[in-house]
């Protein structure tokens, strides 16, 4: 017969994880490289952020932020971003499904509330990305979907690509489109190392990300 006290234990223990998660999370929210004031740049971040807001029409702000330290590797990631985020051959629906893919891999808290919801405005359901904020293989994924996860999760788990899974991404996508599914891939690796590094905090996350075990 099953305890009338187990019901308020597990409420309990889910409570008490939330807690230690919300705590790793604020320990890893210390920002080690936060925004610097105006008057203590130099001349070469002035006119890196004033490039950004002329590309970007907005101020600078998530990984840009400690990239500013480098305001020539700033000024050279925001111009790959400008393409690989908003002129990929790759449709919305599926750069954004890669960038998610991404940030989950870095249990990148930043990147993935900034994505998730774009990611679901641009087609990706919601069970989608439940499955992949969970750390699982999605359900019910359209062939172009299934195609992008195998070479991604290839890609990253192995550092390589086997010749069926890229086959397979060719005949779909064209090399350009296998080309630009690497690029997404790398460039977004690059922002989570740079806001792992940094400690970057979000403001208000959409979703606490567990880390993966080691």
């Amino acid at each position: 017969m099953m305890s009338h006290h187990r019901a308020p234990r597990s409420r309990f223990v889910a409570v008490v994880l939330t807690l230690v998660v919300a705590a790793c999370i604020n320990a890893m929210a210390q920002d080690r490289m936060p925004p610097i004031p105006a008057d203590k740049m130099t001349g070469a971040q002035k006119q890196a952020v004033a490039d950004f807001k002329t590309a970007r029409g907005a101020d600078v702000s998530g990984p840009f932020v400690p990239l500013l330290r480098s305001p020539e590797v700033m000024s050279r990631t925001r111009a790959m971003g400008d393409y690989l985020r908003y002129k990929s051959v790759l449709p919305p629906k599926l750069s954004e499904f890669v960038i998610l893919i991404v940030a989950r891999h870095w249990s990148q808290q930043y990147e993935w509330s900034t994505h998730d919801s774009i990611a679901l405005k641009a087609g990706v359901s919601a069970e989608i990305v439940k499955a992949i904020a969970e750390g699982r293989r999605p359900e019910r994924m359209a062939e172009d979907q299934t195609i992008l996860y195998d070479f991604c999760d290839e890609l990253q788990q192995n550092q390589s690509v086997s010749d069926a899974t890229y086959a397979r991404a060719v005949s779909k996508f064209g090399e350009q489109g296998v080309i630009d599914a690497v690029g997404i891939v790398g460039y977004y690796s690059l922002l989570a190392m740079v806001l792992n590094t940094a400690r970057t905090p979000v403001d208000a996350p959409t979703l606490i990300l567990a880390p993966f075990p080691r």
